[in-house]
């Protein structure tokens, strides 16, 4: 009966802290999380359980804390509706005067009078002995779009509120403007160019953006672009950034920059016959070798940097100012710099240095101004690249990763933020039977909020500036987010709650400030609130082919709707002809990923699935009697997402040439040389291919055509 109680308590307690006690898996099975888990969890979030027995009074002290604030840290004021804003009070002092005071964004301030007594009472509770009850405050129509601060003045001191003032929709393009665009997608790595290093670089990127939009396109879509480990530690996955604050300067193109034409001594480097054989083998490599073509382009940026702060010159200036006006990227120099002098990742630092605290002797100042000259050519280089493709009316696709390193300077940096106690991940399903863990911290719920969101505030911003349309990864991680104790299995996880209006108000908010559309990656595990939050919101879903095929033939593919970025694959999946030839399934099996009784019966249903889409195709009219190979069905595909009504499709260049490998297998590590693959093909090869030109040529009249 103790242990009953204590249990009972036990899920009081982990609701409060917003805390999922069991949801139902992929196979609709209800799974109850463990106590192990509920307690550990608990304990990341803050709360005082060391055992069952620590429960009955954590819950009664966070319950009463949660009383004890007046004001919750955040409220949304939606589309100018007036705001009405819930108080808790003691009942002793709740019939008192109250005086509320509005800091505008601008610095304007609005103040208001109400009595207690007049307002009406929403709930009361006993809470440790004293009496509450909740009131409702109205604040007037019409608050200016952007983020105020309300002060209300209570009898026991003031309380605060950060306000998100924000249109109910995200950004959209007037009607007509881009209604039936398409693009194309490629990870800038495999990208390269006859003159590139081995690797894609933001020229790269930039030549491919010209070619698309005279080929009639208007998008062009990419992984993230964000700063990784390429050195020790060594972390290459563009989905675990050091940060996503800033770019990564290992797509620098060199010859573009300007102290290249003054510093003998890099110029020295560049031409001697050892660099360019160095160069060459990492052209002539069939993988990205990060590791050497960092540490190559990293003798010639520390000879440049050198050049710059030799002497006083418009460019340092240029440098300096930017410095000041972007404080993040010297802080993170110096982060960078800490790491190298060191030879240890942040956790194993002295305290002063592990809690954020850096002093001058505490790195080496060449390796500090490296970094920060680095990302001040990396933010020139992307800023160029957003403004070309703003000019040929081409938008970038980019693309905020959900999570960064857990050794990361954002981490770091914000550690009040990060759960050190827990990674995210996603739990057992059909491929991954035993769950994910993806090995990277999740942000604390409550700890956001208190801090007005200005994390991802700021992370949306350094996007949203250059982003033409930005994919949110996982955006099922608004509502709630599958969070793994330390030390524990991905099955043992559990979800946690997070506050998903507030992300949607910062979203919209942020995309009418910078006119840029946004899509939610609503893939896998989707729970039934996501895609009506999203629709209510106005963020653009996406249409995945291999997700939407069915065995049925009358209803192979589903209808596409219109507000969707709508592909083939992704790049967590194998390309179209891997999959057309079922590929993708030996591969598992062969990696072990894959049982063998699972492999024949995806086989079985592989098979059942291609007939029907076959059949569907040629009674729509897009694929001939003639034949069923991968390339003429590949065509019939982007030839029925071409003439729907989707806002945006993209066709995976990969797709065109018939690539068999994938990017990247999700599952794996060492197993796949996963975010390595560089492209079969040159830019200057495969934008001659009649495979490619011809096919996106029957894209793109099919998109101007309208929809059928």
């Amino acid at each position: 009966m103790i242990n009953s109680s204590r249990t009972s308590f036990l899920h009081r307690l982990a609701r409060l802290y917003g805390i999922k006690t069991a949801y139902y898996d992929v196979t609709h099975s209800w799974r109850s999380a463990s106590l192990e888990s509920l307690l550990a969890v608990l304990r990341g979030l803050g709360s005082p359980v060391n055992s069952l027995e620590d429960v009955p009074s954590a819950w009664r002290e966070h319950r009463q804390t949660l009383w004890q604030r007046c004001l919750e840290p955040v409220s949304v004021a939606w589309n100018g509706e007036p705001l009405l804003i819930e108080v808790r009070l003691p009942a002793r002092i709740a019939d008192a005067r109250l005086a509320g005071h509005l800091r505008l964004e601008t610095g304007e301030q609005l103040s208001w009078e109400w009595y207690g007594k007049e307002q009406p009472v929403l709930k009361t509770a006993e809470v440790e002995g004293v009496q509450y009850v909740v009131k409702q405050l109205p604040l007037p129509s019409g608050l200016p779009l952007g983020y105020h601060r309300f002060i209300l003045e209570v009898p026991g001191g003031p309380a605060e509120t950060f306000i998100i003032a924000a249109p109910l929709k995200a950004y959209a393009p007037p009607k007509g403007l881009g209604d039936r665009g398409w693009g194309v997608f490629i990870p800038l790595y495999a990208l390269y160019g006859d003159g590139s290093w081995g690797s894609g670089n933001f020229s790269d990127l930039e030549a491919l953006l010209t070619w698309v939009a005279g080929m009639g396109g208007s998008a062009l879509a990419t992984l993230p672009l964000l700063p990784t480990f390429l050195d020790e530690p060594f972390e290459p996955s563009p989905y675990t950034p050091v940060s996503r604050l800033l770019w990564n300067e290992f797509y620098l193109d060199i010859d573009r920059v300007s102290e290249l034409q003054k510093c003998p001594q890099a110029q020295a480097i560049l031409s001697s016959s050892a660099f360019q054989a160095e160069i060459e083998a990492r052209r002539s490599s069939s993988l990205v070798d990060y590791r050497a073509l960092m540490a190559l382009k990293r003798r010639v940026l520390e000879e440049l940097s050198q050049c710059c702060f030799a002497e006083g010159s418009e460019r340092l200036e240029s440098l300096q100012r930017f410095a000041e006006t972007h404080p993040v990227v010297e802080d993170y120099a110096r982060f960078r710099a800490t790491v190298e002098s060191r030879h240890t990742s942040w956790p194993s630092w002295p305290q002063p240095l592990r809690e954020g605290v850096l002093k001058d002797g505490d790195y080496d100042e060449a390796r500090k101004r490296y970094h920060l000259y680095g990302q001040w050519l990396a933010h020139q280089q992307v800023q160029a690249l957003s403004g070309k493709a703003r000019e040929q009316g081409v938008g970038l696709h980019l693309d905020l990763p959900l999570g960064v390193h857990p050794e990361g300077y954002d981490v770091w940096r914000n550690q009040g933020l990060f759960v050190q106690e827990a990674s995210a991940g996603a739990p057992p399903d059909i491929i991954f039977t035993r769950g994910q863990n993806w090995k990277f911290l999740p942000l604390h719920p409550e700890r956001l909020r208190q801090q007005g969101y200005s994390y991802y505030i700021a992370c949306l911003r350094h996007h949203l500036q250059h982003a033409g349309m930005l994919r949110i990864d996982h955006v099922m991680g608004f509502h709630r987010l599958f969070w793994i104790p330390k030390g524990m299995e991905a099955s043992q996880g559990l979800y946690v709650r997070y506050r998903a209006e507030e992300f949607y108000a910062i979203l919209a908010l942020e995309s009418h400030r910078n006119r840029a559309v946004i899509v939610g990656e609503d893939l896998g595990m989707v729970p039934p609130e996501v895609r009506p939050a999203m629709s209510r919101h106005g963020l653009y879903r996406m249409y995945i082919v291999n997700y939407e095929l069915a065995s049925n033939p009358e209803r192979a593919l589903r209808a596409v709707p219109p507000k969707v970025v709508a592909s083939i694959n992704t790049h967590d999946m194998s390309p179209f002809a891997a999959f057309w030839e079922d590929r993708d399934i030996q591969d598992r099996g062969g990696l072990g990923l894959l049982g063998e009784v699972d492999a024949q019966r995806e086989m079985e249903h592989r098979r059942a699935i291609k007939e029907a889409l076959v059949s569907f195709l040629q009674r729509k009219g897009w694929l001939g009697e003639s034949g069923a190979g991968s390339q003429a069905v590949l065509r019939a595909v982007l030839a029925f997402l071409s003439a729907s009504p989707a806002r945006v499709v993209l066709v995976n260049l990969e797709d065109l040439w018939q690539e068999v490998l994938p990017q990247n297998i999700p599952g794996t590590v060492e197993e796949a040389p996963n975010w390595r693959r560089k492209a079969r093909y040159t830019h200057d090869v495969f934008c001659r291919l009649p495979q490619v030109v011809d096919t996106l040529r029957e894209v793109n009249r099919i998109r101007k055509r309208g929809t059928i």
